[in-house]
C-alpha cells in the first residue's frame, strides 16, 4: 500500500504474512474445499512504523493484538482469496490510520457564570415540577 494524504503511516506489503484457510459457515461444498479466507499477521515491533506510532498501537485494547505485538486479522467475507486479502490489509491499515494522528490533548475549562446560573435555574425549575406531583392536600 501506498502512503496517502488520509493515511501518512501507510503499511508495507513486504511486512505482512498471509496464510490461506478455509473458511468458515455456510457456503456448501465451496467452503469445503477452497482454502479462500485469509489470515493476515504484521508483526508491530518488526515494522517500519514510527516508534511513536507503534507505542499507541501496543496500548490499543484490541482483540486482534497479540500479547506478542501480533496485528492478526482474518478476512473470510468473500469467496475469492484475493479480495479477502485487500479486505485484511484495508482493515490493517484503517487500525493503523487510527492511532497514526496523537491524541489530543485535553486543556480543563470552567463553566461560565451564566452557564452556572443557567444549571441551578433549570435544577430549580424541575425540583418545582417534581414537587408538584404529589398528592393535592386542601
Amino acid at each position: 500500500m501506498t502512503a496517502t494524504p488520509e493515511s501518512p503511516c501507510a503499511v508495507s506489503v513486504d511486512e505482512v504474512e498471509f496464510n490461506a484457510i478455509r473458511a468458515q459457515g455456510a457456503g456448501g461444498q465451496n467452503v469445503n474445499k477452497v482454502s479462500s479466507a485469509v489470515h493476515l499477521r504484521f508483526d508491530v515491533r518488526a515494522s517500519s512504523l514510527p516508534d511513536a506510532v507503534k507505542e499507541r498501537l501496543l496500548a490499543l485494547a484490541d482483540q486482534r493484538i497479540s500479547s506478542d505485538g501480533v496485528v492478526i486479522i482474518k478476512a473470510q467475507t468473500s469467496r475469492s482469496q484475493d479480495m479477502n486479502r485487500q479486505d485484511a490489509l484495508q482493515r490493517l491499515q484503517e487500525l493503523v490510520d487510527s492511532v497514526a494522528a496523537p491524541p489530543r490533548v485535553r486543556r480543563a475549562t470552567r463553566p461560565s457564570r451564566a452557564a452556572r446560573r443557567r444549571r441551578l435555574e433549570s435544577k430549580t425549575q424541575r425540583g418545582e415540577i417534581k414537587a408538584a406531583r404529589g398528592k393535592v392536600r386542601d
